[in-house]
């Protein structure tokens, strides 16, 4: 892969040619790198972690996975085809696996690999509880936030060397290693608050557009801020979320307009 840009543009040049706007929250963001070129790094990455873990089939638990994740993709599809954006997520090639680790933890790879640990289930509690952290990691995958971070980590990495020179397919995949550690005991990216902000909001409404009922993500959210490992240390799926006190507010805010999807899916 080979990222150009025009000598004399400055950084403010890369920003308006390489912008990208979320059709659901309005947010936009800087995305430098190929989407197609990450989706195959991240397909490898994913194969890898199901080669190492354990992958759980023929359970009702591995089914409602594959059923929540699913309905909400569907939702996602729906809506973005709505818009006639359906081209940005033609290329995802979706897949839930559940996996057997004690870790609260779940996330979507780029390209939309899904995987959930079996240790979040007991706060998940039901479907409904799996569509608010499902809705959320496949909406890191929906706004793009791996191509942001690995945009930002370029920019910080090379800087003006962006401008008039190219940044070789061999330095993006090393960025990509160490912006997605899949083998490490997190096996996520770190991502900022503002993207993990607009995960919630993205998340909240694409569970309700899967009819999904979405006054029930605070109420998970309070769950899993519960509940902590040894020496009451946060979950590693909470470790750069935002405040408990700010997700609270930031979901009240957006429940109006949740609700109305809710509605419209045939919620009650």
């Amino acid at each position: 892969m080979k990222i150009k840009s025009i000598l004399g543009f400055g950084f403010i040049g890369i920003s308006l040619w390489a912008c990208t706007t979320n059709p659901i929250t309005g947010r936009s963001s800087l995305h430098l790198a190929n989407d197609q070129e990450i989706d195959a790094m991240a397909l490898q990455e994913y194969k890898q972690t199901l080669q190492t873990g354990k992958v759980i089939s023929g359970t009702t638990s591995a089914t409602l996975v594959k059923t929540v994740g699913n309905r909400i993709k569907n939702a996602a599809v729906k809506y973005y085809t709505s818009l006639g954006r359906q081209g940005d997520i033609a290329n995802y090639q979706w897949e839930f696996n559940l996996l057997q680790d004690a870790q609260l933890n779940a996330w979507c790879m780029p390209g939309g690999k899904v995987a959930v640990y079996s240790g979040i289930l007991p706060v998940t509690k039901d479907a409904t509880g799996l569509a608010v952290v499902l809705g959320h990691e496949i909406s890191h995958a929906l706004a793009g936030h791996g191509n942001e971070r690995i945009s930002q980590a370029m920019v910080a990495q090379y800087g003006g060397a962006i401008l008039g020179s190219s940044i070789s397919n061999q330095q993006v995949a090393a960025i990509f290693s160490r912006a997605y550690p899949v083998g490490a005991q997190v096996g996520l990216l770190a991502y900022g608050r503002k993207q993990e902000l607009e995960a919630d909001e993205m998340g909240l409404y694409l569970m309700s557009m899967a009819g999904y009922n979405p006054q029930q993500a605070p109420i998970f959210w309070e769950r899993m801020e519960s509940s902590s490992g040894s020496g009451n240390r946060s979950p590693e799926f909470l470790s750069t979320h935002p405040a408990p006190e700010n997700r609270r507010a930031d979901l009240l805010n957006d429940m109006p307009k949740a609700l109305e999807y809710y509605r419209a899916a045939g919620g009650k």
